[in-house]
């Protein structure tokens, strides 16, 4: 019994991990729909308000959990408020990062492009918790990130600029899923809103100091909102929420469900040129994912 509890517990996890890039996946369409305005502006309105948005929740619902949690934190010895506030301050700066960089991509380089990060991220993401965080992979998911790793090389060999891009966006998030897994202790929509508070801080001065007009479009601010909730709130939660109970690698690798349904949408919906050899790379990853999570199904389908 206790061994079949430990699987459903594991499955919850493993469901949250794959939810949040699922969704993540179709964000590229409300982005396009206010692709007009500058990137920065759909950046800085979306932490705004997802910030007013996640702080109107905890106060309403989650005081008590936030008083526990600045009373865990002011018990800590210095050397740990130190390393506390650092991983925040640095998981803030990187997922900051993480969104300027994607939504730049998606409205000015290309939809393959911020697909291709999302490629890229499982690897450096799985690298990172290898020599970082001394996660164990066993042979089989060696060899299903090896088999990634080609795929994505097929997809580099055309854009330089894309690849670069590419780059930059998924180093951001890899290494967020890295700090969020060190960052233990505390509640995750705590953990959550200070981190979009640290990055209101950029971007509230930007916003007061903005040499563009504030929008007035009902449908700018409708798109704006359900970024803010659908695309940046709950798949964030659901992606540190899923590092409680598996590893930053496994996370990581589950993200490969976000590019598949971008470049899905990129080919169909978006109607982007895609060459024979991206419809083979991408079959390949999808491949791999199913290689790589082969021990996961069998333990659930077992117990």
């Amino acid at each position: 019994m206790e061994n079949n509890n430990e699987t459903v517990s594991r499955g919850k996890y493993l469901f949250a991990a794959f939810l949040a890039p699922f969704m993540w996946g179709f964000m590229s369409i409300p982005v396009r729909w206010i692709r007009e305005y500058p990137a920065e502006d759909i950046l800085y309105f979306r932490i705004v308000t997802a910030l007013a948005v996640l702080w109107f929740y905890i106060l309403l619902f989650q005081r008590k959990t936030l008083r526990s949690d600045i009373q865990k934190f002011k018990d800590l010895s210095k050397n740990g408020k130190i390393k506390q506030t650092a991983l925040i301050v640095l998981a803030s700066l990187l997922i900051f990062g993480n969104w300027f960089t994607y939504i730049y991509a998606v409205n000015h380089i290309s939809i393959q492009s911020a697909a291709l990060a999302y490629l890229t991220c499982p690897l450096i993401t799985a690298a990172a918790a290898y020599f970082i965080l001394k996660e164990e992979l066993r042979s089989m998911q060696k060899v299903a990130l090896l088999i990634a790793f080609g795929s994505v090389c097929l997809l580099a060999k055309g854009s330089l600029n894309d690849v670069l891009w590419a780059a930059t966006i998924a180093t951001c998030y890899a290494f967020y899923l890295i700090v969020q897994r060190i960052a233990t202790g505390f509640n995750k929509l705590n953990l959550l809103v200070v981190q979009l508070t640290i990055c209101a801080l950029f971007v509230i001065p930007k916003l007061i100091y903005n040499h563009h007009e504030i929008p007035t479009d009902p449908v700018f601010w409708g798109t704006i909102i359900l970024i803010a909730v659908i695309f940046t709130i709950i798949p964030l939660f659901l992606s540190m929420y899923a590092l409680i109970g598996i590893s930053s690698t496994t996370t990581g690798v589950l993200l490969y469900i976000n590019p598949i349904i971008a470049f899905t949408l990129a080919a169909t919906y978006f109607q982007e040129p895609v060459p024979f050899v991206t419809y083979l790379a991408y079959g390949i990853i999808l491949m791999a994912i199913v290689l790589f999570n082969s021990i996961n199904f069998r333990q659930t389908r077992k117990n």
